[in-house]
């Protein structure tokens, strides 16, 4: 299989800039769901230790990825103790 890519991109270097923007938005699309998976409060990995872990967020976390024109570390507390 890697042989019949290497033979066409050795006599269609034009395609050579195609393998890389695929490959690199598949890099930055499973780089993307490893972090929801692994950073966002929703996912919840260990439900003996931690079940509910979006309680534990403080009131100035980031949990978003891009934030427009919020400071997080600026905000109050503005609910409840559980």
């Amino acid at each position: 299989m890697l042989a019949v890519v290497r033979k066409q991109l050795r006599t269609h270097p034009a395609l050579i800039p195609l393998f890389i923007f695929i490959g690199g938005g598949a890099a930055m699309s499973m780089l993307y769901l490893a972090r929801l998976g692994l950073r966002n409060p929703d996912v919840c990995w260990d439900r003996k230790n931690n079940p509910e872990p979006w309680n534990k967020l403080g009131p100035t976390d980031q949990y978003k990825f891009f934030a427009v024109n919020m400071d997080y570390s600026k905000l109050k507390k503005d609910r409840p103790d559980f």
